[in-house]
């Protein structure tokens, strides 16, 4: 292959690998404690409500909320003391016309109650009377039963993907035990002749293995497994065998390195050979990352990223991630937040491709400034300096200095 056949645009690309997978979803059953980060196997339904009992929501005094009205600091109400409520334990107190009983935030509220007055609006005079200076409404300071959830409500929805909210509102209902998803695993093979792993020492003409250390991270970090299988030279039955394996024990394939179109590239060969349909782009009209390598191979989705660093990492944020969304079952789309800033310096680029410029935002005195941070793909320093990325969009000649854009952080 000795040029790209044609060059897609991005948002075509993408969608053409992601209407063509078909996630293979296995669950398993893990600690809910355990379960950041994984989607659910099913729903789960609330089995009681919560809360189930009525408790107050501040330091006070429990009341019959028609007892405080027209209290004021000239002329409170005054109250008949009858008990404190105590915390974690089942009350029996009961409140009557012209009664309160001190309660603490969370506290269950006595038979009768229809509000709490706060502390700070009230004065004790004795054991068993306190001033009211402040009126209540019904309701007010009090959560009711269910409020919160009420028995028998969806907790979450199958396909979900678990933060630390979802754990915690788990645990409350005693959900100790969870159904998810399992991650998929994504193996990482590199190649190159020049490659070496990164603990050698290095002669002129070698480079150390940066992605598939890099791209590890972030391939755990949207939720997957990342095996490396090491680095692959330039030999054509090496390369195959090794790919082969690697296929085999993955539930998606990432091979760095040999995706540029060039006398010894052999991954678009070899990517054909695991399995129809193969190759569904050889080539996007984006910048960095023209030479991508999207493909389906026998259900499993593989792909091949530029050997540019810089590249890679910005094709695995646009690619990669959505791919590993639709491995995972995620019903909902993971979203790529963004923040506004203004672009410090222009911007130049050419008409009919999508640029991805790294920036460094900066706080001044004005708000925040998106600085252009310029280099080469193969330059990883280029991304270590940088914390963001600024789309420029296929019809544009790039951006203007003073501009509002749109950041996406690294």
């Amino acid at each position: 292959m000795t040029e790209f056949l044609k060059l897609l645009a991005p948002d075509a690309a993408r969608n053409l690998i992601l209407e063509r997978i078909m996630p293979n979803l296995t669950a398993e059953i893990v600690d809910t404690e355990n379960a950041y980060g994984l989607v659910t196997a099913e729903k789960i339904t609330a089995p009681h409500s919560l809360p189930n009992f009525r408790r107050s929501t501040v330091d006070g005094y429990a009341v019959k909320a028609q007892d405080t009205f027209g209290a004021s600091t000239s002329l409170p109400a005054y109250l008949k003391l009858v008990g404190e409520v105590l915390m974690g334990q089942e009350t029996e107190l009961e409140i009557s016309p012209a009664e309160c009983a001190k309660i603490h935030t969370g506290g269950m509220l006595p038979v009768g109650t229809s509000a709490v007055v706060m502390v700070e609006d009230t004065q004790r005079l004795n054991s068993n009377e306190v001033e009211i200076y402040k009126p209540s409404a019904v309701g007010e300071n009090i959560i009711e039963i269910g409020e919160d959830i009420k028995s028998g409500e969806i907790l979450i929805s199958r396909n979900k993907k678990i933060r630390e909210a979802e754990i915690g509102g788990l645990l409350a209902f005693g959900i100790t035990k969870l159904s998810v998803l399992k991650k998929p695993i994504v193996g990482l093979l590199s190649t190159g002749d020049e490659i070496v792993s990164p603990e050698m020492d290095i002669s002129p003409g070698q480079v150390r293995d940066i992605n598939s250390h890099t791209l590890s991270v972030l391939i755990a970090k949207y939720g997957g497994i990342p095996v490396r299988h090491g680095i692959v030279p330039d030999q054509i039955d090496r390369f195959m065998e090794e790919t082969e394996k690697a296929f085999r024990e993955s539930d998606m394939l990432i091979i760095t390195a040999g995706s540029s179109v060039s006398a010894r590239d052999y991954t678009a060969r070899v990517i054909n050979s695991l399995g129809p349909p193969g190759i569904l782009v050889h080539g996007i009209n984006i910048r960095p990352g023209k030479p991508t390598i999207l493909a389906i191979c026998d259900g499993k989705p593989v792909i091949g990223l530029p050997g540019n660093p810089v590249s890679a990492l910005v094709i695995t944020k646009l690619f990669v991630h959505p791919v590993l969304q639709k491995l995972l079952g995620l019903s909902e789309p993971g979203l790529n937040p963004s923040i506004e800033a203004e672009l410090s310096i222009n911007i130049p680029s050419r008409a009919g491709r999508e640029d991805w410029i790294p920036v460094r935002v900066l706080i001044d005195s004005k708000g925040l400034k998106a600085e252009p941070v310029f280099g080469k793909s193969n330059l990883i320093f280029t991304l270590v300096k940088s914390n963001g990325l600024v789309k420029i969009p296929v019809d544009s000649n790039g951006i203007d200095a003073g501009e509002i854009v749109e950041v996406i952080p690294l």
